[in-house]
């Protein structure tokens, strides 16, 4: 039995709260340097997070510090390359059913060494370990559109673009993103972090 909504934030108000977040990131004004032990014990009742965000392992990108979130306002997961699979999609069909987030984020960002990586092994025969192949795997079909004649670094950037995008599609034709779709209350975006700005574009 899914749970039902048990805050007020719309897809929406979430969405604003990210990127008031990462303007406070952005400009050394972050909130939460600390947190309450009261807060805490506060979260230990329940979580109610606002987001769900599928993000890359990159030490360099960690979401509740890009968005100066606190304890209990986002749900993250987090694998190399933001791809999908089958423990990935287990725990964003748990956030959808029984957290009732309101907006759920795909966040690549530049630089991205598992794309980086894919376009190495597509484009010029780069071999890697089975497992780190396996991974690479779920990032192809995004390169099949792009131009690799490119130079490099536009190449990259086109190409974690096209895999937030392609990750993004996948996740829009499940029966359960359709369904929450259809109930007009949840959003599904894609963005991309900047490394070096700290800034968080969010894609059309």
């Amino acid at each position: 039995m899914a749970a039902s909504n048990p805050h007020s934030f719309t897809a929406e108000e979430s969405l604003a709260c990210l990127k008031e977040g990462n303007e406070r990131f952005v400009n050394g004004l972050a909130r939460f340097p600390t947190v309450q032990k009261e807060v805490l014990a506060d979260l230990a009742k329940g979580q109610h997070p606002h987001t769900t965000i599928l993000g890359c392992s990159d030490s360099r990108v960690p979401p509740e510090l890009v968005f100066d979130a606190s304890f209990g306002e986002l749900f993250v997961i987090r694998v190399a390359g933001n791809v999908l699979g089958p423990a990935i999609l287990g725990t964003l069909q748990y956030a959808g059913l029984h957290l009732r987030t309101p907006l759920f984020v795909v966040m690549g960002h530049e630089g991205c060494g598992a794309v980086d990586a894919a376009i190495g092994s597509r484009f010029h025969g780069v071999a890697q370990q089975s497992r780190i192949e396996a991974l690479l795997e779920n990032i192809g079909p995004a390169l099949d559109d792009l131009d690799a004649s490119l130079p490099h670094e536009a190449l990259l950037h086109a190409a974690v673009e096209a895999n937030v995008r392609h990750t993004v599609h996948a996740l829009l034709g499940t029966g359960e993103v359709q369904a929450r779709l259809a109930e007009g209350e949840m959003k599904l975006i894609g963005a991309v972090y900047d490394l070096e700005s700290g800034r968080v574009r969010f894609l059309d």
